[in-house]
């Protein structure tokens, strides 16, 4: 039987309300990809009608120990598989995903497996081919650098052109040095060096435009709703461009967000507003929000509400009981999948 490893899940919410399901960008977690976002007080109304599941890949998560030697991380598809272990573990029979880059990807590839069990996706930043060669390269170097001789300045630089694309002097000088910070001082290098080889062997998601109604049922694509988002300044817009016209356009959206690289972080209230019609249109009776300016809640904001929670983020996960006590151990495919809980801090936003 294969180890696949350990997720750290971290709950939001009430249970018994409907699900969305996050997931991470490459050199990113639940934390640093999602608190700010959810943790702002409009979004917690809006997500008042739902429990949100932060899914954390295998060693990406806060305090992560370092992944046993020898140890091989799941591919892309096997990440995607190891969602359902999640959705069985808490009972759920659907959820809704929300995912960004490399997460996106992984939702993205869920859904095509298992089309009954995903009602929508909310992707941001997300690609459907394969790697190319430019891509393969750099994230090869930056792999076997993470792996032998933790954070470089080379990796680093990527790392920040990933996920903030261009024209950086011009952005929030503050949330730049977060993510510096974060990189430099707070990623498990060889863990991320691991996800980085996941993520650039990923496999094309193969999915095919068919217009005639006839025919879709025949060809690979979404069966749900799918919000595709993509940032002015990311270097993934054209992967995004891409994907759009891949897409099924009677059940999809694309969506490019002006002056940002990372929509979350640097215009949330633009996503918000896209999350909120995009959860109605799913048939969500979804609480109203006070609708702000795209100013009123900025990427230094942003900055404030992740540098408070992690300066008080005490990560004291709960293990769940053993198999022997009260399996909490589930199975896919006879991949072993561990999910250890943390329920999410409640930290107050601005």
């Amino acid at each position: 039987m294969t180890d696949t490893g350990t997720m750290v899940v971290a709950v939001h919410g009430d249970k018994n309300k409907p699900a969305i399901f996050t997931y991470h960008d490459i050199g990113l977690n639940h934390v640093t990809n999602f608190l700010a976002f959810f943790n702002h007080l409009d979004t917690k109304v809006l997500m008042q009608s739902f429990c949100v599941y932060h899914i954390n890949a295998p060693g990406q998560e806060e305090d992560a120990s370092t992944l046993p030697q020898g140890y091989t991380f799941p591919t892309m598809d096997t990440l995607a598989e190891m969602v359902l272990a999640v959705l069985e573990h808490y009972g759920l029979k659907h959820f809704i995903g929300f995912g960004v880059g490399a997460g996106a990807s992984i939702l993205s590839r869920f859904a095509l497996m298992y089309p009954h069990c995903v009602d929508g996706l909310f992707l941001i930043n997300c690609t459907s081919t394969a790697a190319g060669w430019t891509e393969w390269g750099y994230q090869k170097l930056n792999a076997m650098y993470l792996r032998s001789s933790g954070m470089t300045q080379s990796t680093e630089e990527y790392l920040m052109w990933h996920h903030f694309g261009k024209n950086l002097p011009t952005r929030s000088y503050d949330l730049i040095q977060l993510f510096r910070h974060y990189f430099k001082k707070s990623v498990n290098p060889a863990n991320l060096g691991l996800f980085i080889d996941s993520f650039i062997r990923r496999t094309d998601l193969q999915i095919i435009r068919e217009t005639d109604p006839s025919k879709k049922r025949c060809v690979r694509n979404f069966r749900c709703h799918v919000l595709l988002m993509c940032g002015a300044f990311s270097p993934h817009l054209e992967d995004t461009v891409t994907m759009n016209g891949r897409l099924d356009p009677s059940n999809s959206t694309w969506m490019k967000v002006s002056d940002c690289g990372m929509p979350l972080e640097e215009r949330p209230n633009k996503v918000r507003e896209a999350l909120y019609l995009f959860l109605q249109g799913l048939g969500y009776a979804v609480n109203q929000y006070r609708r702000r300016s795209s100013a009123a809640f900025t990427s230094n904001d942003a900055f404030k509400v992740l540098q408070a929670y992690r300066k008080s983020f005490d990560y004291e996960a709960n293990q769940l009981p053993s198999p022997t006590a009260n399996p909490a151990t589930t199975y896919i495919h006879r991949q072993e999948v561990h999910i250890v809980e943390n329920p999410i801090n409640q930290h107050t936003g601005p």
